[in-house]
């Protein structure tokens, strides 16, 4: 056999293998062979969004003191029962509670103690009354025209959170108020994952950089700052390594240096059937590489690489913008959360509900994703499809989110109610 039958024939096995596509399911299967990255100890002012790395244990009682949650008077409930503002209740002032108060004086019936809101119940307090409904007789005597049962407007000691209990979660991301809950612990600093430093590199003699005028034939650099972007998104740390023309050379020591350096790498383009030789063969050559996927049964999408090389993940994207984006929105940023220590707990996933605009189609065996913009009408939600090739950036641009076609649907129809994930 030819040497030149022989090159056919291994390309068209190839191809055969190009097609034989993985569910995104299976691809999800792969994400426990990664491991996590580092942790590190960050001060407090630092920890926006940043994943906790252990969990956060109460030392105290939070509050640790019952109080007020309403100016007026820190009373025993069962002074209260029965009175009306034709039959008050006449209680005798024992003393005022200020903000960062300790009281020294304790409360029995038929007493009431001045207090603000925040401020410590005294002894024998259980309840507080409003200021509102308070009438002041003289300096040591107020009526009391309503009510009140034991705990009402009042904070009670570990209310919040008991001494002991685990407060927040290791894998959970903290947001404004677990960085709040932090600081009413005294957390002056936290132990969190290190953010996933993310190796991006774009391909294609066709890419120039975004400060070159594309000559005929050109484009500029898109892919970089898209998935820069996502990836600062999902909590991760990108790290640009340029374009690497279509050369075997060039493409590997690009690899090589990216793997080096960061927790994961990311190609965008030279994973089509036509291109993605270069890509294949760059990996194939790195120590301990093996290819997981080769194609992911979705749309767009499809032409999507995963390979592990030593114990990080290598994802090869589509050239198309709209494809590397929607594929890094339904696929890569899971990973990136994972390997960020983010618990599937902790994930918070948000999704919007809407009514299908129009009829649209799908094929089987896939899943679709659909860009949609969201539109009300008379106080109902649309999904409106934003149609387009993945070529084309705007079709992103106009769209506010995304919508999941299953891979065992031929369509959705007009009006179906379907779940928008936001851009």
């Amino acid at each position: 056999m030819s040497p030149a039958l022989v090159h056919i024939i291994e390309r068209y096995e190839n191809m055969k293998k190009f097609f034989e596509v993985t569910s995104l399911a299976q691809v999800f299967e792969y994400m426990s062979d990664f491991p996590l990255v580092g942790t590190e100890i960050v001060p407090l002012p630092e920890t926006d969004g940043r994943i906790l790395a252990a969990d956060i244990v109460s030392d105290v009682d939070l509050p640790d003191f019952a109080r007020s949650t309403m100016d007026g008077f820190a009373v025993q409930a069962a002074s209260t029962f029965g009175v009306s503002e034709g039959s008050p209740a006449y209680l005798t002032v024992k003393g005022s509670v200020d903000m960062g108060d300790h009281p020294v004086f304790s409360i029995t019936t038929g007493e009431a103690a001045r207090i603000s809101t925040g401020g410590m119940l005294p002894e024998g307090a259980d309840a507080v009354v409003m200021i509102e409904h308070i009438g002041e007789i003289d300096g040591t005597t107020i009526e009391v025209y309503r009510s009140v049962a034991p705990g009402q407007h009042v904070v009670e000691k570990g209310e919040d959170f008991g001494k002991e209990e685990i407060v927040l979660c290791c894998g959970q991301k903290i947001r404004p108020q677990e960085k709040g809950l932090l600081a009413a612990f005294g957390r002056e600093t936290v132990d969190v994952y290190q953010k996933p430093v993310i190796g991006i590199i774009s391909t294609g003699d066709e890419v120039v950089p975004v400060n070159e005028f594309p000559a005929s034939g050109q484009i500029r650099d898109i892919n970089t700052y898209t998935i820069a972007s996502l990836v600062i998104k999902a909590g991760g740390v990108p790290v640009t390594y340029g374009i690497a023309r279509d050369e075997f050379e060039v493409l590997f020591e690009k690899c090589s240096q990216a793997l080096a350096q960061c927790d994961m790498v990311l190609i965008s383009g030279g994973s089509s059937v036509g291109t993605r030789d270069f890509t294949i063969e760059a990996l194939s050559a790195l120590p301990d590489a093996t290819i997981l996927v080769h194609g992911i049964s979705i749309s767009p999408g499809k032409p999507t690489i995963l390979a592990k090389v030593g114990p990080k993940a290598f994802w090869g994207l589509p050239g198309h913008v709209v494809s590397a984006m929607v594929v890094f929105t339904v696929a890569v940023q899971p990973f990136i959360e994972n390997i960020g220590g983010l618990s599937p707990q902790a994930k918070n996933e948000p999704k919007i509900s809407a009514r299908l605009s129009r009829n649209v189609s799908s094929a089987q065996g896939r899943i679709d994703y659909i860009r949609v913009r969201l539109t009300e009408t008379k106080g109902v939600l649309w999904a409106e499809p934003v149609l387009g090739k993945s070529g084309l950036i705007h079709t992103m641009i106009k769209a506010d989110g995304l919508i999941a076609i299953g891979e065992n649907t031929e369509g959705l129809d007009k009006g179906a109610e379907v779940q928008v994930i936001p851009f």
